[in-house]
């Protein structure tokens, strides 16, 4: 019997979510917002605290800063009964996302400060033994784990657990190592853009086709038009979920926790492309990552 069931890998930092007139002016102009509110941020955190609601045992890597930021992400991701397995980041401020939010976009201002300290190494044998899976988030704000996630992953792999991967969006563009990760990743789970950046495909079928053939499954984000997924024998789509939409922040990381849980509890892909549309819908109805994240309540019916 492993200990968890799942352990996310990846970034843990607040978000500093701004609402109202956040296009800004220069020039010293002063401008009003509706709301301001300080919360849980970090896709890796945001993934690993969905999980945690959804009734999985879940641990948390990452590096996290011994200051007032670290602090809030150290409570928050406790308090939801995720166990974080804490990096030293070697006196490293912990990074802060500012969101500039808007109803149907948002624009984001990231300090990495210790986004960037996790290694590679820093997945041991013994922290892959004491789980079922391991995900991973938001490949291109950490450049040193990225860099040796292939071998971590294969490791992940030679000791019999399983593997997703989040890459979010390279800023850089180049989306360096990407293909040697995946030949070792179970489950890929981007967006449309990042599923065609990836692969130089010019349609989603064309790019889920090249990866399904290195036997990875894919599972595409679609926005409100909700997801599909491709494997080897199989594809199906799921729509998303109809809700009066306050924050889409954090939305395609509650789509992943809702995927991972249904799969780690057995459900098929087409049942589990269900739970990751609604969970990704649910977690829009509330500003943040994480107030509105579903439960098995919302999901099971």
């Amino acid at each position: 019997m492993t200990e968890f069931d799942v352990l996310v890998v990846g970034d843990a930092n607040p978000d500093l979510l701004l609402r109202g007139d956040v296009r800004p002016r220069f020039g010293q102009e002063e401008q009003l917002l509706t709301a301001a509110d300080l919360v849980l941020g970090g896709s890796a955190a945001i993934t690993a605290v969905g999980c945690a609601k959804l009734g999985l045992r879940t641990a948390l890597l990452a590096a996290v800063g011994d200051d007032v930021f670290g602090a809030l992400v150290r409570e928050q991701v406790t308090a939801a009964g995720v166990r974080l397995m804490p990096v030293a980041a070697g006196g490293v401020p912990t990074g802060v996302t500012v969101i500039l939010s808007e109803p149907d976009d948002r624009a984001m201002l990231t300090l990495p400060g210790t986004i960037t300290a996790l290694r590679h190494g820093d997945l041991t044998d013994m922290l892959i033994q004491s789980t079922r899976h391991v995900h991973m988030s938001a490949l291109y704000l950490q450049p040193a784990l990225a860099s040796g996630l292939a071998g971590a992953f294969k490791r992940v792999r030679d000791l019999g657990r399983t593997t997703s991967l989040d890459t979010n969006w390279d800023p850089s563009g180049a989306w360096a190592s990407v293909n040697d990760i995946l030949e070792h990743t179970d489950v890929f789970l981007p967006n449309a853009a990042e599923l065609l950046a990836v692969t130089g495909a010019a349609t989603p079928d064309a790019a889920a086709a090249e990866l399904v053939r290195t036997g990875t499954t894919v599972v595409m984000k679609d926005g409100a038009r909700g997801a599909r997924a491709w494997w080897p024998g199989g594809e199906c789509a799921a729509p998303g979920v109809t809700v009066e939409v306050v924050d889409t922040t954090g939305a395609g990381d509650s789509f992943n926790a809702g995927f991972l849980a249904a799969r780690l509890v057995g459900h098929d892909l087409p049942e589990s492309l269900r739970w990751a549309t609604t969970a990704g819908s649910l977690s829009t109805r509330a500003a943040g990552g994480t107030a509105a994240q579903a439960t098995l309540a919302d999901l099971s019916g």
